[in-house]
């Protein structure tokens, strides 16, 4: 996919976001939000996966770390061709294989169930070292959220990943600056968050997370980077693309009602409109 294509796409995983919290009257549109270009470039680009062959062996893993993004996972699984865009608007239903947060056993496409946030980044470093250990050459992904990494755990599995070396291991933190309670410098701050994991012996890339280039570049220097593995910081925007909830903290976690609904894809609507 060129840029701008990709752009395109971006644009259809926002919808899907909205769309699906909108059906399901509950969420995480924010952050779902902000991380739809990085996961757009992850699947349609940079993975090694097939939708058509979701397990198969030699694909590259991803885990969603800050599990309550999951609209975006799916989104990006959907227009993916995982399953139907269509069982967008199933989230959180009873019965539906889109629940609140990912579950390895009912969503195609899904490599790990996540949720209690702080424990994907440790699950990411087994599939990475198990990669090493059996002479396998796929790579893991793992995204964290700038409010997740206060928790104590991501920085045990940043000591170990550092520590083994898994250069087959890159961790992307999306730095929205936001986190449920408020501003994280506010909350408990996680800067400096380049320095962290520098101290923990990954190579650090800085990114703005919503420029395609800048994304392309920064997964090329991860994969070619030996001895190490690869933290990518991604500056974002909260709600991204949806002009009443960019940067608002009160998105974080709701759903938007009928009205707002209307609002928010006429934004991206517009958006679209422009890439066309």
């Amino acid at each position: 996919m060129n840029e701008l294509e990709l752009k395109k796409t971006a644009n259809e995983v926002r919808k899907g976001i909205v769309t699906a919290v909108h059906a399901a009257k509950a969420g995480h549109p924010g952050g779902s939000l902000s991380i739809a270009d990085i996961m757009t470039y992850l699947y349609f680009e940079e993975m090694n996966i097939d939708p058509n062959d979701p397990k198969k062996e030699d694909r590259d893993r991803f885990v969603l770390s800050k599990g309550h993004v999951a609209p975006a996972l799916y989104s990006v699984l959907a227009n993916r061709g995982y399953f139907p865009v269509e069982e967008l608007t199933t989230l959180r239903k009873l019965g539906s294989r889109l629940q609140g947060h990912p579950c390895i056993q009912e969503t195609p496409g899904v490599d790990m169930s996540s949720g209690s946030l702080g424990q994907g980044l440790s699950a990411a470093c087994g599939m990475a070292l198990s990669a090493k250990l059996q002479k396998k050459d796929f790579r893991v992904y793992a995204v964290c959220g700038d409010g997740e990494i206060e928790e104590g755990q991501i920085w045990e599995a940043a000591m170990f990943a550092g520590f083994r070396k898994l250069d087959n291991l890159c961790v992307i933190v999306d730095n929205n600056g936001l986190q449920i309670d408020g501003p994280i410098e506010e909350v408990c701050s996680p800067y400096p968050i380049v320095d962290k994991f520098k101290a923990f012996n990954f190579h650090v890339i800085e990114i703005d997370g919503h420029d395609f280039g800048q994304i392309e570049d920064a997964f090329k220097e991860a994969e070619a980077t030996k001895g190490c593995p690869t933290a990518i910081i991604a500056k974002t925007t909260k709600g991204k693309g949806v002009s009443f909830m960019e940067n608002q903290v009160g998105w974080h976690g709701k759903a938007p009602n009928d009205e707002e609904y209307e609002i928010a894809m006429k934004d991206l609507e517009r958006i679209g409109e422009a890439y066309a």
